[in-house]
């Protein structure tokens, strides 16, 4: 069932809650400081049905029991990035709990690229108002006891973020997966294989002990999801960017597999709105949202 909550990991001063939606196979995860029960939500996801051009909140308003059973107070929705395979339930949980979202501040490009693809109305401005808060890399803000540290690791799009969370946890999103599924593709309008293996460099650069939480998990018959898993682990193992792999191997191997990839089924409809904080386009003179189909474009 979408959103359930798979386990709570307690760090030095902070609880991690994870909610898997297995719809888009997505982790969205709150980290809570323990003491004064301030908290986070990074990569939340509304769950979306393209045939009917339906979304439903239902995997949104678990989170939000969770939060409210637990007393939590949410600060922030964190995205990792502008996500081609879920619409964000950010809108939720600014609306019900008053949180504010942040994206990084290349937003602005992904929004330049896809103004452009989609003909947007001339009102919507590529300048990241749609967000609360645009981050820079080495952008640190705290949350109660949660400091909070932005590294931006572009590659799979332009605007990609890490949270690091008192420099012993890393919300990584897009940036790598588990260590038998490798990294993810870089085929999008901004994207690189070259910058993605840059930005994993600087990833694999923290504590072998630090813990990288990935966004997504395709895992093989032979195992269930995994979220969790160490830089050491990662450095070992990983099949696309371990120690014994050259940037060049990775570069060709990554093109390679990106052109055999087909486009993510909610690319279309995600793009439009999370390039908007996950809201809608809006309403035309009947009162109804439309999203496009850029034809022959993709």
């Amino acid at each position: 069932m979408s959103s359930d909550l798979l386990e709570n990991i307690m760090h030095s001063k902070f609880h991690v809650h994870t909610f898997l939606d297995d719809d888009s196979e997505t982790f969205s995860y709150v980290v809570s400081d323990s003491n004064s029960q301030q908290a986070i939500l990074i990569d939340p996801v509304l769950n979306f049905d393209y045939k009917s051009g339906r979304s439903c909140e239902s995997g949104a308003k678990k989170i939000g029991e969770y939060l409210q059973s637990h007393s939590l107070s949410l600060e922030w929705v964190l995205e990792t990035h502008a996500h081609a395979d879920h619409i964000s339930a950010a809108p939720y949980f600014k609306k019900h709990f008053g949180a504010k979202i942040a994206i990084g501040e290349h937003i602005k490009t992904v929004q330049q690229s896809f103004k452009a693809l989609f003909n947007l109305e001339k009102e919507f401005l590529p300048n990241g108002a749609d967000f609360d808060r645009l981050l820079k890399d080495g952008d640190s803000f705290n949350v109660g006891q949660l400091s909070i540290r932005v590294m931006h690791t572009p590659g799979h799009t332009p605007a990609d973020l890490v949270y690091i969370i008192n420099e012993e946890a890393m919300f990584v999103g897009d940036t790598i997966f588990m260590p038998d599924v490798g990294t993810a593709r870089c085929d999008f309008p901004g994207g690189s294989s070259e910058t993605l293996y840059d930005s994993i460099q600087k990833l694999l650069l923290m504590p072998d002990e630090a813990t990288i939480y990935v966004c997504h998990d395709y895992p093989t018959e032979k195992r269930n999801h995994r979220f969790a898993v160490t830089v050491k682990e990662q450095k070992e193992t990983n099949i696309h960017v371990n120690t014994k792999i050259s940037k060049e191997q990775f570069v060709q191997m990554r093109d390679s597999r990106d052109e055999e990839l087909p486009m993510p089924r909610l690319i279309l409809p995600a793009i439009q709105m999370n390039i908007r904080a996950g809201n809608p386009p809006p309403a035309e003179d009947n009162g109804i949202s439309y999203l496009k189909v850029p034809l022959n474009q993709l």
